[in-house]
């Protein structure tokens, strides 16, 4: 039952636009992060993104374990978290780093690699472009260490009622049943 009035503007520009005072919030999927709070403050978490495996649907049915997977070919990309934490907890798996991830998905659609380690949600949106030949595996992977402490709405640390404000219309919302809702209407899959 608030009036708002959305701003479209490049992900570079959204947290300055709170710091130089021309937004109230920004919502567009900022993970909260250390780097994050010491220029901004945070709502509740509204959301979490796991990192997830993905493999062929052709391919064997794996244990997505340390143990099932140990000696097969993952992708990833070079320097991410993914990196991190497969070199931490897969490190029995032929960890294979590209470039990029576009680069470490077209290895899997290939078929040069068995598994694909990436952000969940990543994987599923750019499923589509997989031509179906790729399905979500194993997890969800939460470690906040790797992965962040959740997605939330960003806001000045100077608008401590704007945030409770923000806190109960998420619980509410929650507790209606409508994120859910929402959720389930663009994520037929656990991400």
């Amino acid at each position: 039952n608030v009036a708002c009035d959305i701003q479209v503007r490049a992900w570079d520009d959204l947290i300055p636009t709170l710091t130089r005072g021309e937004s109230d919030a920004v919502m567009a999927s900022h993970v909260v992060s250390a780097r994050a709070l010491k220029a901004v403050d945070f709502s509740d978490r509204y959301f979490h993104t796991a990192a997830r495996f993905a493999a062929r649907r052709d391919g064997p049915k794996l244990e997505i374990t340390p143990d099932g997977v140990e000696g097969k070919r993952i992708a990833v990309a070079k320097g991410t978290a993914h990196e991190a934490y497969l070199a931490e907890f897969f490190r029995f798996g032929r960890i294979q780093a590209f470039e990029s991830p576009e680069l470490a998905r077209e290895a899997l659609i290939q078929n040069k690699v068995d598994l694909l380690f990436d952000d969940g949600l990543a994987l599923w949106i750019n499923g589509t472009s997989s031509s179906e030949c790729c399905e979500l595996r194993g997890g969800p992977f939460l470690e906040p260490r790797y992965f962040g402490e959740g997605i939330a709405i960003a806001i000045t640390k100077a608008d401590p009622r704007l945030k409770s404000e923000l806190n109960a219309a998420l619980k509410r919302v929650r507790a209606s049943g409508r994120f859910d809702e929402i959720v389930l209407q663009y994520f037929r899959t656990r991400l």
